[in-house]
């Protein structure tokens, strides 16, 4: 995969779709995706049904994820290749503001 090409077309993510695509280190349908998100954030963010849907549905068409499998009317996801390399170019341009916004910051104490 193309790094520059993903980073053109992908980054910078919303926080939503971050969060979501964080959530699929291991395999979840929608609502368990909503509860892990609200829990790994102590309730500050807090996905509803219609932003976990369509982004889950934006993601599967931009093959950042996948259906595993459908168990009781829930569809269960997981990242796929090309959805790992993403989250880890966010991971790393997140870092990167963290970085220079502690760098900065110290300059000027």
């Amino acid at each position: 995969m193309d790094t520059e090409i993903l980073m053109k077309q992908f980054l910078p993510m919303t926080e939503s779709a971050y969060y979501i695509l964080l959530s699929l280190h291991e395999p979840r349908h929608g609502y368990g995706i909503m509860q892990h998100v609200e829990e790994i954030t102590e309730g500050r963010i807090r996905i509803g049904p219609g932003t976990i849907y369509g982004t889950l549905s934006k993601l599967e068409k931009e093959e950042l994820i996948l259906q595993k499998q459908e168990t009781d009317r829930k569809k269960i996801y997981s990242l796929s290749d090309k959805g790992r390399a993403v989250l880890q170019l966010e991971l790393n341009r997140l870092q990167e503001l963290v970085r220079n916004g502690i760098r900065e910051t110290e300059v000027q104490k």
